[in-house]
């Protein structure tokens, strides 16, 4: 094993840069070109189907299955003079990534030859195998059916010789087995409920849509050092490995610039996106060493999901061909940043209003007042449900570190919009308004007016914070599917929409004027969301008490914050606005359970593995020869002389004994622990089994095997060091 870490060590060493890419045509000109986007719809559909087909994706009106043929023809058409030859159903089952089965075009003639098909029942429904998806009990083994349906509103695209066909993916007795399904119910959802409160202000609005925007994080790394990386391998992260002496502390890597054979990677990644319609903006260096990020610009929820899985897919295949492993792990290394996926979240209409931006009116700015106001309620109502949406075995190791937010779930609104609601908290509606009319107002507080975008600082430490014209949720990891976060934040702000306007409409009913009853409810929901606003430092222990007394949820553990999706507060607001029934949530949650119980499974059999195979038998060999050195040295030197010229040697030879001695005790815990977890019946108590017993465990066996790092030998270590995995050569 030592040749084999260092010739990865040498081999990623001389890696020269690869070829520069020949200059291409400007991005506007290949933007979108593997996808059936509009400009192709209008191309390769008679007009009457592209009609329809503009109604269906900009107006939500239901899909005619009369028009499927043709639409399948033009795509076909399209599709093979693009050299596609087969076609997928492209779904996102609950194992957090995607999933596609492939068909060719191809069918019999009944005249001995062969001919390329492709009808509208082939696009609009498949029948892949449900049986060995996670389900949560939904679908036993023997219950293997399961339809994959096209989603029309997200553009089908090209990869390689394969046309995939976006679609949601449900069991046979209608059930969402997938992410898609829930996110297109939240976005109606959240439609519904903003498009009746932005009627108040704005008559003429007829639809209301999610926007989101990710910012996604990684890793590189080279391939031959992770190839000798087993647990890189196997788990996406390092489980053993003590820090390098130089890391992110110079502060030199952020925004520094970008390696050239990063940047050559980055160029081809962003071709190839841009070619699949994923708007990439910006690239940069990221805190840590080997740490970047790739950010596009917004788009609607349901579409900017679907192409931010594509995109790390798209990732991990352009990074072997520049001889790199991307990684999208939370926390591949410790002791550095880890990885995150920003999702910045606004609402905004179909006449061009965005919700949650200030506006130059008093009109506006109540409604601007409103929408955030509203937000911040759903945030305070299920702030344990969101932080439940992004929690995850691998997230957990970030969450709460210098370089994520906390836990804790709070909102950071900057002073001026702080003040804002202190002042219409504690003011009297006459005093605040002089109306003078249903369409026209004067507010009294002069700041109200003045609202300009990024009129505060920001705050890394907080999990949801306010930027100007958007909410940032900052506690998305890395390689999560954003679906779950968006399915919860619009889901919830729904709800909490739904209950302003039904308030609202109440006092109206009983004779108040419209803006009265407008700031009635909005000053009751300001005190009511009072304890979710923190713009103090979210990692401070002060916060951690402050919080609890706030009534904010600080449980840590992940098994046990699951818990949260099935609150009767959550199934209320799930079942309510027709996103989830209550044994779609219980089955999703069992996934999540059986989810971290394997993950914390596989990296402790790895641990062990590499700890008995890889570390115990080098570091025992380091130890025999320091015990021949000391041995010989006595056959040389007189006795006396000899206990001062090894004292150092023997206190190693010690050391490694007893740190050899803690590993095998911590491993045969390790497997004892496992096997009591392993007969817990009930996912949700093995998971919590696996968090308590087990996982604390790995904590202390890793320990003692970065302890042992530094003593042994450089040359006789088996595995690549954090100075040779994270400086890019």
């Amino acid at each position: 094993m030592a040749n084999l870490r260092f010739s990865a060590v040498c081999t990623a060493s001389k890696k020269k840069p690869l070829e520069v890419v020949a200059p291409v045509e400007r991005p506007s000109e290949y933007f979108g070109k593997y996808v059936f986007n509009r400009a192709k719809m209008y191309k390769y559909l008679p007009q009457n189907v592209f009609n329809q087909m503009v109604d269906v994706i900009d107006n939500g009106a239901p899909f005619d299955r009369s028009i499927a043929d043709a639409v399948a023809a033009g795509m076909k058409q399209w599709a093979e003079e693009n050299g596609v030859t087969h076609y997928t159903h492209w779904f996102q089952p609950l194992t957090e990534g995607t999933a596609e089965k492939h068909d060719s075009f191809i069918e019999h003639d009944h005249k001995g030859g062969m001919i390329e098909e492709f009808e509208g029942k082939l696009l609009m429904q498949q029948e892949p195998d449900a049986s060995s998806f996670p389900s949560g009990g939904i679908r036993a083994t023997f219950e293997a059916r399961g339809y994959s349906a096209w989603d029309p509103t997200s553009p089908v695209f090209i990869i390689d010789d394969t046309l995939c066909i976006p679609t949601i993916f449900i069991s046979y007795t209608g059930e969402a087995l997938d992410y898609k399904a829930p996110v297109l119910r939240a976005l109606s959802a959240v439609n519904k409920a903003a498009t009746d409160v932005a009627q108040y202000f704005y008559p003429d609005v007829k639809k209301v849509v999610s926007n989101l925007g990710w910012e996604q994080e990684y890793f590189l790394v080279d391939e031959d050092l992770y190839a000798a990386r087993p647990d890189l391998m196997m788990t996406g992260r390092t489980l053993m490995g003590h820090d390098s002496a130089k890391n992110q502390q110079m502060d030199d890597h952020y925004f520094g610039t970008i390696p050239m054979r990063v940047a050559q990677f980055m160029r081809e990644l962003e071709i190839k996106a841009l070619e699949l319609g994923i708007p990439c903006k910006t690239r940069h260096n990221e805190v840590a060493p080997n740490q970047f990020e790739v950010a596009p610009i917004f788009e609607e929820t349901n579409l900017a999901i679907d192409h931010n899985m594509l995109l790390m897919s798209l990732m991990k295949r352009v990074a072997r061909k520049h001889g790199f492993r991307c990684l999208l792990h939370e926390k591949p290394f410790a002791g550095i940043n880890g990885s995150g996926k920003h999702n910045n979240w606004s609402l905004s209409t179909d006449t061009g209003v965005l919700l949650h931006g200030p506006g130059k009116t008093p009109m506006d700015n109540l409604r601007f007042v409103v929408f955030v106001v509203e937000t911040l309620m759903a945030v305070y109502k299920h702030n344990g449900l969101l932080k439940a949406s992004i929690m995850s075995a691998t997230n957990a190791h970030r969450l709460g570190a210098n370089e994520a937010p906390p836990a804790i779930v709070s909102s950071f609104l900057g002073k001026q919009l702080s003040d804002l609601l202190d002042a219409l908290e504690k003011s009297d509606s006459k005093d605040v308004f002089n109306l003078a009319g249903k369409q026209s107002l004067k507010l009294d507080i002069p700041v109200i007016p003045e609202l300009m975008i990024d009129n505060t600082d920001r705050n890394r430490t907080s999990p949801f914070a306010f930027t100007g014209n958007r909410f940032e949720f900052r506690a998305v990891g890395s390689e999560a599917n954003c679906a779950s976060a968006m399915i919860v934040l619009n889901t919830a702000v729904a709800e909490a929409l739904t209950n302003f306007k039904q308030r609202v409409d109440k006092l109206i009913e009983g004779g108040e004027e419209k803006f009265e009853a407008i700031m009635k409810v909005l000053r009751e929901d300001i005190v009511t969301c009072k304890p979710i606003h923190f713009d103090g430092n979210g990692y401070s222990d002060e916060w951690v008490e402050e919080a609890a007394r706030r009534g904010l949820d600080v449980e840590k553990s992940c098994p046990v914050i699951f818990d949260r999706y099935l609150d009767p507060e959550s199934v209320k607001m799930f079942e309510s606005m027709d996103v989830m029934k209550e044994y779609e949530l219980k089955a999703r949650n069992e996934v999540k359970w059986e989810t971290y119980t394997k993950k914390i499974q596989i990296e402790a059999r790895v641990l062990g593995d590499l700890s008995m195979n890889h570390i115990i038998p080098t570091v025992t060999r380091y130890q025999s020869e320091l015990v021949a050195l000391v041995e010989n040295m006595y056959k040389i030197f007189d006795a006396s002389e000899v206990e001062t010229m090894t004292k150092r040697n023997k206190d190693i030879i010690k050391e490694i004994a007893q740190r050899i001695e803690r590993i095998e005790a911590g491993v045969t815990r390790l497997v004892d622990n496992r096997k009591v977890a392993n007969k817990i019946e009930t996912e949700r108590e093995k998971a919590i089994a696996y968090h308590d017993t087990v996982a604390p465990v790995m904590d202390e066996i890793r320990y003692e095997i970065d302890k042992l790092e530094l003593l042994v030998s450089d040359e006789l270590w088996t595995l690549p060091k954090y100075r040779e995995l994270l400086f890019i050569r």
